[in-house]
């Protein structure tokens, strides 16, 4: 049997989104640490400090729903070079202002970018993937965020620690670079997103409501993973170098253990389409969610350095799985009309966990121990692979995508019919004898013979 062409966009948009996305998010993750830095230099508090951090993840909360509309219904590259301008803006803004309550709006402009360009990336390859190449395609996707929070936490602080304890000034330098890194994003954003086919539901005016978004089977199931994934990779990140205190661990060393860990992230995104197709989605999406929970878990344990990045490694390789997967389970489960709106719920569930997750850490850490954490978000973790066993909220087998060679169990819309197949409003066969042969009876099964001249793209 010959194969059926793809007829559809390469995957050179792809590779130009990852690139573009690596340099946005390491702009952002160089810029977040300045921004602390730079309030603490402008005499700002621990509080003060908490609420500037806060301003980044929650004033994406209140327009993540309306841009996940307007692109469910238009284009999704506009969302793209607006969301680096904004990036960029605000990270300059942010180095020369000299105001607490201005360095906490420019924060807020700084995550609104994010959650632009984040919204119509995801938007985009979720409209230009066939359903069998999501799970990959997403995985890539988010290769590039990785990139950037390996390389930009690093960038950050050579810059802001490397000339002589100026504070201020040399925080500003690293948030004035973190400007200019974003702008190089605007250089891969060319012919990133391809002419839309027109579908269903595309006037402005049909609106799923954001009530039968949410009902839909899978889609809490994927917010939920995705905001756990997160969750655990921001305390990660916050609260290792505690721990390290506590058992003393040096610096450095928690550093390299915090690279270790986004190395393995890296690296699980790359080989996700072999895993994919060695264990399947269900499987792979809750043994990572469940092994992820226990090694977190595990990170309260008083293991030697060696056995804590061995754990670190494998955890990380673990989370790398969550982030793409759930976004394909969010795509897969919402309604076609809805899918941008999806993946914006999707996002606003994690910048929720952003907010809640570090303060319900500090007030567990401090109540408990610091490795207490650690143990609510194993389990957090461990509920994630609970909900990964329910599947994905769309029953298979969907719809083939173009190029597949899937065939569909009975054909239902005659118009459509490829040349070759019989259609119940054609005029009858001229020749009698092929029809007890070849045509089944109405609504019963296709017999091989027809389904060999059946199979199209459906």
């Amino acid at each position: 049997m010959t194969r059926t062409p793809r007829t559809g966009p390469g995957r050179g948009w792809l590779l130009r989104l990852v690139i573009a996305f690596a340099f946005a998010q390491g702009a952002v993750s160089m810029a977040r640490p300045a921004v602390s830095y730079r309030a603490l230099a402008l005499g700002a508090d621990e509080a003060a400090v908490g609420v500037i951090a806060g301003v980044y993840a929650l004033l994406p909360l209140f327009v993540a729903v309306p841009l996940g509309r307007r692109t469910d219904h238009g284009r999704c590259a506009p969302l793209l070079p607006l969301g680096v301008l904004l990036i960029s803006g605000g990270c300059a803004v942010s180095g020369i202002v000299s105001s607490l309550p201005a360095m906490a709006a420019w924060s807020g402009v700084m995550g609104l970018g994010h959650l632009c360009f984040v919204i119509g990336a995801q938007s985009i390859v979720a409209r230009q993937s066939a359903p069998d190449e999501q799970d990959r395609n997403f995985g890539h996707f988010t290769i590039g965020a990785s990139l950037g929070q390996l390389i930009g936490p690093v960038a950050a602080g050579a810059l802001i620690s490397g000339q002589g304890g100026a504070l201020g000034r040399t925080s500003a330098l690293a948030l004035l670079v973190a400007a200019a890194v974003a702008a190089v994003a605007l250089a891969s954003l060319w012919r990133i997103e391809h002419r839309r086919e027109a579908g269903p539901g595309g006037r402005p005016g049909d609106k799923v409501p954001v009530r039968a978004i949410l009902g839909a089977r899978g889609v809490p199931a994927g917010i939920f993973i995705s905001m756990a994934v997160l969750s655990a990779t921001d305390i990660l990140t916050a609260y290792l170098p505690v721990v390290g205190e506590h058992r003393s661990i040096a610096p450095a060393t928690v550093g390299l253990l915090l690279s270790l860990r986004a190395a393995a992230t890296i690296a699980c995104r790359l080989v996700m389409s072999p895993l994919l197709r060695l264990l399947g989605r269900r499987a792979l999406l809750t043994s990572s969610c469940l092994l992820a929970g226990l090694l977190c878990a595990g990170v309260a344990l008083p293991v030697s350095v060696p056995v804590l990045a061995v754990m670190l490694a494998v955890l990380g390789f673990c989370l790398g799985v969550g982030q793409p997967l759930s976004m394909t389970t969010v795509v897969r489960a919402a309604p076609d009309r809805a899918r941008s709106t999806a993946l914006a719920l999707r996002l606003t569930g994690n910048r929720l966990g952003q907010v809640a997750a570090p303060a319900a850490a500090g007030l567990i850490a401090g109540a408990v121990g610091v490795a207490a954490p650690f143990v609510l978000l194993g389990v957090g973790l461990i509920g994630a692979a609970g909900l990964g066993l329910r599947g994905d909220g769309r029953p298979e087998p969907s719809p083939a995508p173009l190029g597949t060679g899937s065939v569909p169990p009975l054909e239902t819309e005659p118009a459509q019919a490829p040349p070759g197949t019989e259609s119940a409003l054609a005029p009858p066969d001229p020749v009698p004898a092929a029809v007890p042969q070849d045509t089944p009876a109405r609504g019963g099964p296709v017999p091989p013979t027809a389904r060999k001249g059946a199979e199209y793209p459906g």
